[in-house]
């Protein structure tokens, strides 16, 4: 093995202690006030299922949860790879009326982690 596949190999997601964990996260805005209306809320869980189930039957990594506030919904996704994980939810994303306005962002890199890629998606 030459030295400049060494140093690929030693950069690669299976060299640092198990796969990274990417980020893909959702903003969807919310109508009213700043934690949306009922009915909102209740297509937001809805949808949630809908993502955590999608993520899971591919095994691209984990729906983590959401959070209401500023007008906003943000959903939480991790997983080894966020273009695969993106793949996996855009569709179930861009099926649903709340994506309507929305925007996404693929982070390669852990969270915390200083200098990372992110790329925005629109909606």
């Amino acid at each position: 093995m030459n030295f400049f596949q060494q140093l690929t190999d030693l950069n690669s997601d299976d060299h640092r202690g198990g796969a990274s964990e990417h980020a893909v996260t959702v903003y969807l805005r919310m109508s009213g006030d700043a934690y949306g209306s009922e009915a909102e809320q209740n297509q937001i869980f809805d949808l949630s299922d809908q993502l955590e189930t999608a993520i899971s039957a591919q095994d691209a990594g984990e729906f983590d949860g959401d959070e209401f506030g500023d007008g906003l919904c943000t959903l939480f996704m991790y997983g080894p790879d966020a273009d695969a994980l993106f793949a996996v939810v855009e569709p179930v994303l861009r099926a649903s009326p709340l994506a309507e306005g929305a925007y996404a962002v693929k982070r390669y890199g852990e969270v915390g982690e200083a200098n990372v890629r992110e790329v925005q998606v629109h909606f």
